[in-house]
């Protein structure tokens, strides 16, 4: 089964560069081309694509008033943003993120046409088979949420307090959480956080895969909402209860000791890993040997595997771990991964992290 592709963007020549890479991915069919919202929605409705790639600063409709729209009408189509990498790019991005877009992709930015053909070609292919494995789970299920498949979510036995069993096993030394996310990851921060309380007893640690100026875009987005304080971390910042610290993008982000055992930032320019910088293996890893026992790590939806080492290397020094569940996932690849590694205490649904990251926590402290 193809994956039929609408090209929406008020450049000529962007789109036909858009059509050529898509053209170039096996099973891709580019069902058609738009160069403003308003026609873009029209040929939503007459050729039903399976995607639509967006640009979001066009005239008459932007890519934001179009998302607002599938919206209201719930689109079955998926849509994968085409962004500027500046400030204001980053900033509808994020918006556009929490209004449902699938995922986004940078415009590539000088070189060649033929580099910034393969540039976008190369981004765009394992997005557009995250949706595709996606769309073909609820298709077989006939759910609108995609269930779990390949990995079987453990049962999880209630107790008389409502709280399962599982969750009243995560215990740590000294509370501190970690969060590593990917694809979906906006949206799915904005619910986690946004149900922490001001006096979590806990700096919160996220790494979300995201290139430079997106992620301090990010940051302003929750802080608007979210209870804790959130930001984007800084090189040699000492850690706050309370706070919760976003890992820029370009940048490694690691936990060190101080010299009074205090929590630092050290912000680096390590090489990727698992092709991401940030990267949640990285940060993982550097809180297991700087804080052993002490952490809640958390893997939230995401494409790849990144994370599930850095968590199996938390769990042997007796941390408690959570990974997101495939039916509120939207991409089951990082939580998937870590399962597969046998070192995730709790699969959970993501309305109930929050308060599994609570209880542990506080269970921590007693």
């Amino acid at each position: 089964m193809s994956t039929r592709v609408l090209v929406v963007d008020d450049s000529i020549l962007f789109r036909r560069v858009v059509a050529e890479a898509l053209a170039g991915i096996a099973g891709v069919e580019v069902a058609g081309s738009a160069s403003n919202g308003k026609l873009g929605l029209a040929q939503l409705a007459a050729l039903a694509p399976d995607v639509m790639t967006l640009d979001i600063e066009m005239p008459e409709m932007n890519g934001l008033e179009v998302l607002e729209a599938m919206k209201a009408v719930v689109s079955e189509t998926g849509v994968i943003v085409l962004s500027s990498q500046t400030a204001r790019g980053g900033s509808m991005t994020i918006r556009a993120l929490e209004l449902g877009a699938f995922d986004f992709v940078t415009k590539p930015e000088g070189g060649s046409p033929e580099d910034n053909l393969l540039q976008l070609r190369t981004r765009l292919q394992p997005i557009l088979r995250a949706f595709e494995r996606r769309r073909d789970i609820r298709r077989l299920s006939g759910r609108t949420k995609p269930v779990p498949a390949a990995v079987q979510v453990p049962a999880r036995v209630v107790g008389p307090d409502g709280a399962s069993t599982a969750v009243r096993r995560l215990r740590t030394q000294a509370p501190i959480v970690l969060i590593g996310v990917s694809t979906g990851g906006p949206a799915a921060l904005r619910q986690l956080l946004s149900a922490l309380p001001a006096n979590l007893p806990a700096p919160v640690f996220i790494v979300q895969h995201m290139p430079p100026l997106f992620t301090e875009a990010l940051a302003q987005s929750l802080r608007r909402i979210c209870a804790i304080g959130v930001k984007e971390a800084s090189d040699h910042e000492m850690a706050q209860r309370g706070w919760a610290y976003i890992a820029p993008g370009g940048r490694q982000m690691k936990l060190v000791r101080g010299a009074a055992g205090e929590i630092m930032i050290k912000l680096t320019d390590d090489p990727p890993e698992n092709n991401c910088r940030p990267a949640v293996d990285y940060l993982f890893r550097s809180a297991a040997l700087q804080f052993p026992g002490r952490s809640v790590a958390v893997i939230l939806t995401g494409m790849g595997n990144d994370g599930a080492q850095g968590l199996r290397q938390l769990k042997r020094g007796g941390c408690a771990t959570i990974a997101q569940d495939e039916a509120t996932s939207v991409v089951y690849g990082m939580p998937r991964e870590a399962f597969l590694t046998g070192a995730v205490d709790s699969v959970l649904p993501l309305p109930q992290i929050a308060a599994a990251i609570v209880r542990a926590v506080e269970e921590a402290r007693t």
